[in-house]
């Protein structure tokens, strides 16, 4: 942005200075119009040309504007001007740019401008023409920023290993050259580097360095290094060192226990320690060997007394050493290595855990268990497998014993009753045997014996009562407790009593109306009550121990409550009446009547709940009777417009409250009929109907 405003400023100048220029041109630039000349790639600050300016004798001061090159034909920052003292410049290069005569302009004319102090000025322009100069070649590629290494395997015939690429910035032709000069490889005028020989690493150095020359036909040259390493391949196969080739190990051995060291050497390594490769050819679980070292180690579990070892304690391995992973040149031995037995395993139960029940009147002596039928000793050698039982202990454990520590068969040696309060609650016994290595490190096992004695039923169910009672308002909801019943067995443990009704509790529309828990013998109602229907309900209970039963009486006593509903005669009625009917009259002589089952007749109030437009009917009583007529309470008035409806919709309730004082009113259960009438009013013939329903 900075060289755009310069530049632009430089042309304003311009044409600033040739309006002036134009009015007063004088000669002040002595040396120029002029022709010069420059090599390309010159530095900064190589004088191109000089000149020198004169001024007027009445200029006391001299110059006013110094030269200064004020445009450039092509533009271009390459050159600037320097004073060298009294009047003298010379136009130098900037070196921004560098001038490069294969891509840059051959020439630039530079307009030159001068002004002294009395205003006189010049323009003048110096012909600036670049010389091409001869460059150094220069490399290409991998060479033209580090030093290039080539490998180059030993017993390879000659052949091409390397293309030098290098250019020339006129383009001329070049030519390779390499030195030293006693050495097996050429270079072609083409750049190939090619071998002249196979090498042999064991007889050849192991490494060249070539200075690849690159000449123009100048002679300008340019030179880099070329490293070549020679690399050694083997072509002997390694052998083993090792001579034993039977190992023996206990089982059970820990990951990374050394079992065997194997050794081997390559004859191309004679000289240095050989860089050899181990590996177990046959698959195997147990054994793995250092790439490296040979070291051959235990990786896995190795369990003499599992299959397949237990019949197969002998382990063969195939070892191979190579001296490189894909090479051809290997070698293989066979070892065996043989697993000893060791006591390393406890005797085992299956089950470790047993159940067994016995009654509670067995008598002593009796068998119960034969322990050495569920275990055994998987160690291989008869001296690690034998074992006995001892340490009978545990809760109960006087009431059992074992026959031998050899034979592992328990008794029992004591008849148990659980309704002795000795043994009361005694249901199981938990006992513990421990079984146990003979040999050492007499490993052991736990085994757990629990003896449930199972009770004899002796003894009925007994009722809590012999009878039950239970009262029940007639509203209770279906599905309601009432009551419970319960009981009891003496036989130890207690046992489980199932309930159940074996008698009464129907109706004639409901076969059951009660149901009874058959774990907790609590009472519940299947079927809505009817105090109205029946007052008493008598079942009959039985309570079971699976076994033996019992029976109690139970009555359910329905008690009374105001649960029904005012029923209406009508409940509907429609009707029409005229405008003019007298106040006071029974609408159509209509009336109703109510019944309530479980109500006085005196307790029923009439209320008009809805519909009631200005409030123009009544029932007549409103309350005390069961029967009530329907009054006109009130005249219409459509004139004054007070009145619009012509058809009333009455929904009147009544209730069986009305002999209940304020306070039972909230508490009481209160039940409510419903009755709805249509009236039409039919107005005089003179009427004019505005509005009607």
């Amino acid at each position: 942005m900075k060289d755009s405003i310069v530049k632009m400023m430089k042309s304003m100048l311009l044409l600033i200075l040739l309006g002036v220029v134009s009015g007063r041109r004088t000669q002040l630039l002595k040396g120029l119009p002029a022709t010069s000349t420059v090599e390309e790639n010159a530095a900064a600050g190589v004088s191109v040309y000089s000149f020198n300016v004169t001024v007027s004798p009445l200029s006391s001061e001299g110059v006013a504007i110094l030269p200064t090159i004020v445009n450039s034909n092509p533009l271009t920052e390459a050159f600037d001007i320097e004073s060298k003292g009294d009047l003298e410049y010379r136009v130098v290069t900037t070196g921004n740019p560098v001038l490069d005569y294969e891509t840059m302009p051959k020439s630039f004319d530079l307009q030159i401008f001068v002004e002294d102090t009395t205003g006189r000025s010049d323009l003048n322009i110096l012909t600036v023409q670049v010389i091409d100069k001869n460059e150094r070649p220069v490399f290409r590629g991998n060479m033209a920023i580090q030093t290039v290494t080539i490998y180059v395997l030993e017993g390879t015939p000659p052949e091409c290993i390397y293309q030098v690429d290098a250019a020339d910035p006129e383009n001329a032709e070049l030519k390779y050259s390499l030195l030293p000069a006693p050495v097996p490889f050429l270079v072609l005028e083409s750049g190939a580097i090619f071998t002249t020989k196979e090498f042999d690493y064991e007889k050849d150095p192991h490494c060249y360095f070539l200075n690849i020359t690159v000449t123009d036909p100048d002679g300008l040259n340019s030179t880099k290094t070329v490293n070549i390493n020679i690399i050694n391949i083997n072509d002997e196969r390694p052998y083993f060192t090792t001579k034993q080739r039977i190992y023996r190990i206990p089982e059970e051995q820990s990951p990374g226990t050394v079992v065997a060291n194997i050794t081997a050497k390559d004859p191309d390594d004679e000289d240095s320690p050989s860089r050899l490769f181990y590996s177990i050819q046959s698959s195997d679980r147990y054994f793995s060997i250092n790439p490296s070292t040979g070291v051959l180690q235990v990786t896995g579990k190795i369990n003499r007394d599992a299959l397949p070892l237990r019949l197969h304690p002998n382990i063969s391995l195939i070892v191979r050493v190579e001296d490189s992973p894909s090479s051809s040149h290997a070698s293989e031995m066979e070892i065996t290595i043989i697993v000893d037995d060791i006591n390393d395993n406890p005797p085992e139960c299956n089950p470790s855990t047993f159940r067994i029940e016995a009654n509670e009147n067995t008598i002593a002596g009796t068998f119960l268990l034969d322990l050495r039928n569920y275990c055994k000793d998987i160690d291989v050698d008869p001296s690690n497998n034998q074992f006995n039982f001892t340490g009978l202990s545990g809760f109960g454990s006087n009431n059992f014993a074992l026959e031998s520590t050899v034979s592992g068969r328990l008794v029992m040696t004591e008849s148990i009753d659980l309704e002795n309060p000795a043994n009361l609650g005694a249901e199981v016994y938990s006992l513990t045997v421990r079984v146990q290595d003979i040999a050492c490190p007499n490993y052991s096992n736990i085994i757990y014996i629990y003896i449930r004695i199972k009770p004899v039923n002796e003894f009925f169910p007994v009722f809590s009562n012999s009878s039950y009672e239970f009262n029940v308002p007639e509203i209770t909801k279906v599905g309601s407790r009432i009551g419970r019943v319960n009981a009891r067995d003496k036989d130890w443990s207690p046992s489980v009593i199932t309930y159940s009704i074996v008698a009464g509790g129907g109706t004639r529309d409901y076969t059951n109306i009660f149901w009874i828990s058959p774990t907790k013998g609590d009472v519940k109602i299947l079927a809505r009550l009817d105090y109205e229907t029946t007052q008493k309900h008598i079942l009959t209970v039985q309570a079971s121990d699976q076994e033996k039963t019992a029976t109690a009486s139970v009555t359910v006593n329905v008690l009374e409550v105001n649960d029904e509903e005012p029923v209406c005669s009508p409940n509907f009625y429609s009707f029409q009446i005229p405008v003019s009917l007298a106040v006071g009259t029974n609408i159509n002589g209509f009336r109703i009547e109510c019944q309530d089952r479980d109500s006085d007749p005196r307790s029923f109030r009439y209320i008009i709940n809805e519909g009631n437009v200005n409030n123009h009917f009544t029932f007549s009583p409103s309350a005390g009777s069961n029967t009530s007529r329907l009054i006109l309470a009130s005249r219409f008035d459509y004139d004054s417009g007070l009145d619009t409806n012509w058809i009333y919709r009455l929904h009147v309730y009544i209730t069986d409250d009305n002999l209940l004082s304020a306070r039972d009113k909230t508490t009481d259960l209160i039940k409510t009929g419903t009755v709805t009438l249509s009236i039409r009013v039919i107005p005089n013939p003179t009427t004019v109907i505005t509005t009607t329903e």
